[in-house]
């Protein structure tokens, strides 16, 4: 059985806990390592229980607790190729602790059965994971530029997933950011939109996703209940009422594998 939570999920940072029948690990150490230990704790965890920390991709929002997690705990590090060579510094802790692997591999954790797979962002290298046991596939995905072909294929294999509802355009358009950081947001190496997320979601429900979890809300250009209602219209549309739907969070743990809403349902005015 895995059990997931989002512990962190924003642009001021991103990790999420997973927990296998004899194994734990986290994707992304975007936190201080302080803050990510206390998040462990109050899920009965500790940064000494996790078996290996998985990264998306290099950017600090997913990576800044690393260093300092890395020389107090020595836990070893995966990140792809890119990110790696972008990312890691000579004669730091993290290099004697990050393993250097290609943009498409698997690994196993305990019970835990790890793959990655390519997702478009400007970075280095971005990726989501499929997290498989005996009995339950799980896929991640955010910092999504735009859906592809494998994004589909790769998460229509789960049954639960976290997905990136970024922003919503009309607020990215109308706000305060300078242009040339709302062409990012909206271009295709920059974050999914709810609108778009709501069409990628109502897909996977069609091929079998029975669980989702909304993630990397910007707190400057998205609402919770915008990202939710714009989903959840769409599932509904789509004959998808039954599909669980929830929200992450900034800094506030969710479980993403609980089998109920959370919050919600909002109530329509």
């Amino acid at each position: 059985m895995i059990c997931v939570y989002t512990l962190f999920s924003g642009s001021s940072g991103n990790s999420i806990y997973v927990k296998g029948d004899d194994s734990e690990i986290i994707i992304d150490a975007g936190k201080s390592c302080g803050a990510i230990e206390k998040a462990l704790n109050a899920l009965g965890s500790s940064l000494r229980k996790i078996k290996g920390i998985f990264i998306t991709h290099e950017h600090s929002d997913h990576t800044s607790g690393l260093e300092i997690i890395s020389k107090k705990y020595q836990i070893p590090v995966y990140m792809t190729a890119p990110s790696y060579d972008n990312y890691v510094r000579g004669g730091s802790y993290l290099e004697r602790m990050a393993k250097r692997e290609p943009v498409s591999y698997e690994k196993d954790v305990g019970s835990l059965h790890i793959s990655s797979f390519p997702v478009p962002h400007d970075s280095a290298q971005n990726v989501g994971f499929v997290i498989k046991d005996k009995d339950c596939s799980f896929g991640i995905a955010t910092d999504i530029g735009h859906p592809t072909k494998e994004i589909a294929d790769k998460l229509s294999l789960c049954e639960k997933i976290i997905i990136e509802s970024n922003h919503d355009i009309k607020m990215v358009e109308s706000g305060p950011y300078p242009q040339f950081l709302k062409e990012r947001i909206l271009s295709n190496g920059g974050h999914l939109s709810n609108d778009k997320c709501a069409e990628l979601c109502a897909y996977l429900c069609d091929r079998g996703v029975k669980e989702i979890t909304l993630a990397h809300l910007s707190k400057e250009n998205n609402l919770p209940k915008l990202a939710y209602e714009a989903v959840r219209c769409q599932l509904n549309c789509c004959g998808f009422e039954n599909v669980a739907l929830k929200v992450a969070f900034a800094d506030i743990a969710v479980e993403a594998t609980g089998g109920r809403e959370y919050p919600f349902p909002i109530s329509k005015e």
